[in-house]
C-alpha cells in the first residue's frame, strides 16, 4: 500500500522544497460524511460508555456520580468546537518550516518540564498541571511528533535516492530526544507507540527500501543494547517491566497484587458472556478493576454488552483505520498523505494495543482507548486531530469535484 500511496503523491510538488511562508487559509468544500459519521458514532458510543464505567469511581471519590462525565462532555464540547475550526483551516499552514519546528520543540520542551516538575504517580511523572488545569504533554507531543515527521520526508524527499543522510540522520535525532524525555517520565508505553507512528510514516513515504531496513536494523540493535543495559542494572526505575511481563504470562499467579488488575479485567470480560450483563449493571466497576473508567473501560464494555458490544468497537475502529487510510491514499499532496497516515496509525495503535492489554493479549502498557478512556486533554486532541483529516478530505473532495466538473465540461463542449 506504501508504494501505491507513495506513487499517488510523487507529483505533489512538494518534496525538495522548503516552506518558509506561512499557508493560511479557509477551505469551503463537502465534509467526508462517512468519515465524519464514525467520529460521531465513536464520541457517543465513547461517552455512554464512560459514564457508565466512571459512575461508581466518581460516587466514590468526588461524592458525584456524574462527575467524570460533566468533565468529559465538556471536554468533547472544546474538542468538536476544534475538530470544527480544524476541518476548514488548510492543512498545509503546518508545512512550514517555522510552524512544523515550533510546534514539535514547544510541545518536546513541555514533555520535558512535566518530567522534572510534573505530577508524581507511582514514580512516574507524565502530567502537569497549569492555570489548574491537569494535562498529559505527551498527548500534544504526538500531534507534533506526526507533524515533523511528515514535513521533513515531504521536504526531503527528492533527495532520499541517492542521500542515505536524509533517510536516517534526522530521524535518528529526533527519535532520541522524544525517548529520552519519555524515558525521563518514564513512559515506555509513550516510546513504543511513537516509534510505531514513526516507522510507519517512513514506511509509507516511498524512501527507498534498502535505507528503511537499513534504519529498522540499527535501531532494533541499539534497543538490543539498552535493553541489555537495563537487564545489567537489574531493570533500574524500569524494573515494573518485569512484573508486568510476568502478570501476562501468569494473570492467576498474584490475583490479590500483582496481577490484580489484569485478573479483574478478565473476569469482566468473561463475566459478560455473549450479550453482556446490560447497559450500568458491571459489578467489577465498583472499585474491584482499577481504572475501570480509562486503561480497561473495554473490559466493562464486554462485561455489560457482551461479545456483540465489544465486537461493535472493535468494528468501529476498524472503519476508522479504512476510511483514515483511503483518505491518505487520496490526499494532494504527500504532506497530507503521511499527516493522515500518521494520525490514523495513532488511533489504530492506541486501540489495538488497550484491546489487547483488556484481554490480556500484550502486557500492561497504560495505553489509554481512544474516544472512550477518561481523559479530558486527550479528547479534546484527539477530535482536533480528526478535524485535521477533515480538512485533508475536504480537499480531496474538493479537487474531485473540480475535475469532474472540468471533465463535465470539455465533454459539453466537444459534443457542441
Amino acid at each position: 500500500m506504501a508504494a501505491d500511496i507513495a506513487k499517488t503523491n510523487t507529483a505533489a510538488g512538494q518534496a525538495g522544497r522548503k516552506r518558509k511562508t506561512f499557508n493560511f487559509r479557509i477551505v469551503l468544500a463537502e465534509i467526508d460524511k462517512t468519515f465524519f459519521a464514525i467520529v460521531i458514532i465513536l464520541l457517543v458510543f465513547g461517552l455512554i460508555m464512560m459514564f457508565s464505567a466512571s459512575y461508581a469511581t466518581a460516587l466514590n471519590e468526588e461524592g458525584d456520580g456524574y462527575f467524570y462525565l460533566k468533565r468529559q462532555l465538556l471536554c468533547a464540547g472544546i474538542g468538536m468546537v476544534g475538530m470544527f475550526l480544524a476541518s476548514y483551516l488548510d492543512y498545509n499552514f503546518f508545512f512550514n518550516t517555522k510552524v512544523a519546528y515550533l510546534f514539535f520543540m514547544g510541545s518536546l520542551a513541555l514533555c520535558g518540564i512535566t518530567a522534572v516538575i510534573g505530577d508524581e504517580t507511582a514514580g512516574a511523572r507524565r502530567w502537569i498541571t497549569l492555570f489548574g488545569i491537569q494535562f498529559q504533554p505527551s498527548e500534544m507531543l504526538k500531534i507534533a511528533f506526526i507533524f515533523i515527521f511528515a514535513f521533513i520526508l515531504s521536504v526531503n524527499f527528492q533527495k532520499f535516492e541517492n542521500s542515505w543522510q536524509y533517510c536516517m540522520i534526522p530521524f535518528f535525532v529526533i527519535f532520541a530526544v522524544v525517548f529520552f524525555v519519555l524515558l525521563l517520565q518514564r513512559h515506555m508505553s509513550a516510546v513504543m507507540l511513537f516509534a510505531l507512528i514513526g516507522i510507519t510514516i517512513m514506511f509509507a513515504s516511498g524512501m527507498r527500501k534498502k535505507y528503511f531496513w537499513i534504519f529498522i536494523a540499527i535501531c532494533i540493535g541499539l534497543g538490543a543494547v539498552a535493553g541489555l543495559a537495563l537487564i545489567i542494572k537489574g531493570g533500574g526505575n524500569f524494573s515494573y517491566i518485569s512484573e508486568r511481563i510476568q502478570s501476562w504470562r501468569d494473570p492467576m499467579s498474584d490475583p490479590s497484587d500483582k496481577t490484580h488488575q489484569t485478573y479483574e479485567s478478565l473476569l469482566a470480560i468473561g463475566s459478560g458472556g455473549w450479550f453482556g450483563l446490560g447497559f450500568g449493571e458491571s459489578r467489577q466497576k465498583y472499585m474491584y478493576l482499577p481504572e475501570s473508567q480509562n486503561d480497561f473501560i473495554f473490559a466493562v464494555i464486554c462485561e455489560e454488552l457482551g461479545f456483540f458490544g465489544g465486537f461493535a468497537v472493535v468494528l468501529l475502529f476498524v472503519l476508522f483505520i479504512m476510511k483514515g487510510f483511503q483518505i491518505a491514499t487520496n490526499s494532494r499532496d504527500r504532506f497530507g498523505m503521511l499527516v493522515a497516515t500518521g494520525i490514523t496509525v495513532q488511533i489504530g495503535a492506541q486501540a489495538l494495543l488497550n484491546i489487547l492489554v483488556a484481554t490480556n493479549g500484550f502486557p500492561n502498557t497504560g495505553i489509554s482507548l481512544p474516544f472512550f478512556s477518561a481523559g479530558g486533554t486527550a479528547l479534546v486532541l484527539q477530535l482536533c486531530e480528526m478535524g485535521v483529516m477533515l480538512s485533508i478530505s475536504r480537499q480531496n473532495i474538493k479537487r474531485s469535484t473540480a475535475k469532474a466538473k472540468a471533465q463535465t465540461e470539455k465533454k459539453a463542449a466537444a459534443e457542441a
